[in-house]
C-alpha cells in the first residue's frame, strides 16, 4: 500500500464518537482468515469461525506493532496518523493535525485526549472491544464471524456481536499469502462507512517506558467525560 501524502489529504475534523469507535474498532482489525461467503449452515459457520480462530491465535502471538493509518469518513474526509500496540491491552493512535486527538489504553483504561481542548474521556478497557482484540488470546467464539469471503488477492471477514458492536458491523481485509491486514471498514446502524487502511507496518518493536502511559491527574482535572475504572 503506498503512502498518501500530507497534500493529498482532505483533513478531517473527527468527531469524538468516530475517533474513538474507529480506535476501539482499531485493532480488531487484525484477526480472521478465509472461507466462503453466506454461512448458510452450522457446519459452514463453524467452520469460518474456526478458521478466523486460526489466524487470531496466530496475531495473538505479535506483541508490538506500530505502523501508520489513513481514515476515511462517510463522506469522504480523510486524516492519518501513527499507531502503537502492545500485547496485553496496550494501544496508541496519535493522530495527525488538524485532527488533535489521542487515543490511549493502558491495559486498565482508554482515554480519548482532544488536545486542542486539552479533554481526557476515561473508559474502562473492558468495555470496549479493544479487551477483546488485546488479550493475551483473541476470543472470536459464539456467532461473531457472519461471513468470509476468499479471493485471489485479498481475504474479507465480517464481525457482527450486539454485545461488542452494537449495531454496527466490522469489516476487515487482510492479505491472503501473508494474513497482513490491510483495512477495515465499520459500518454503523445507519449503513454509513468509516474506513481505515493501514501501512509501514512493523511488527517486534520496542516502545518507551511511557508510550501507554495515561496521566490520571490530568484527566481527573479536565472537563472531558469520566468513567469508572
Amino acid at each position: 500500500m503506498s503512502h498518501m501524502s500530507n497534500e493529498n489529504r482532505t483533513p478531517f475534523l473527527a468527531t469524538r464518537r468516530q475517533v474513538l469507535g474507529l480506535s476501539l474498532a482499531a485493532l480488531g482489525a487484525s484477526l480472521a482468515g478465509g472461507l466462503v461467503p453466506g454461512l448458510a449452515t452450522v457446519a459452514e459457520a463453524q467452520a469460518a469461525t474456526d478458521a478466523a480462530q486460526r489466524i487470531a491465535d496466530h496475531f495473538s502471538n505479535v506483541r508490538t506493532m506500530t505502523g501508520e493509518f489513513v481514515q476515511f469518513g462517510p463522506k469522504g474526509e480523510q486524516t492519518g496518523g501513527k499507531f502503537y500496540i502492545e500485547r496485553p491491552g496496550k494501544i496508541r493512535f496519535n493522530y495527525d493535525a488538524p485532527a488533535a486527538f489521542r487515543v490511549i489504553s493502558d491495559g486498565k483504561s482508554v482515554v480519548l485526549n482532544n488536545q486542542r481542548l486539552k479533554t481526557w474521556d476515561l473508559y474502562p478497557l473492558s468495555k470496549t472491544p479493544l479487551k477483546l482484540l488485546l488479550d493475551d488470546r483473541i476470543d472470536l467464539s459464539g456467532s461473531k464471524v457472519t461471513s468470509v469471503r476468499e479471493e485471489r488477492d485479498m481475504t474479507t471477514i465480517q464481525l457482527s456481536d450486539k454485545s461488542v458492536f452494537g449495531n454496527s458491523r466490522l469489516t476487515m481485509m487482510f492479505d491472503p499469502k501473508t494474513n497482513a491486514l490491510r483495512q477495515w471498514t465499520i459500518t454503523d446502524a445507519q449503513g454509513k462507512d468509516t474506513t481505515v487502511m493501514i501501512f509501514n507496518v512493523r511488527e517486534g518493536v520496542k516502545f518507551a517506558a511511557d508510550m501507554f502511559k495515561i496521566d490520571y491527574g490530568l484527566v481527573s482535572a479536565s472537563t472531558g467525560r469520566r468513567t469508572n475504572r
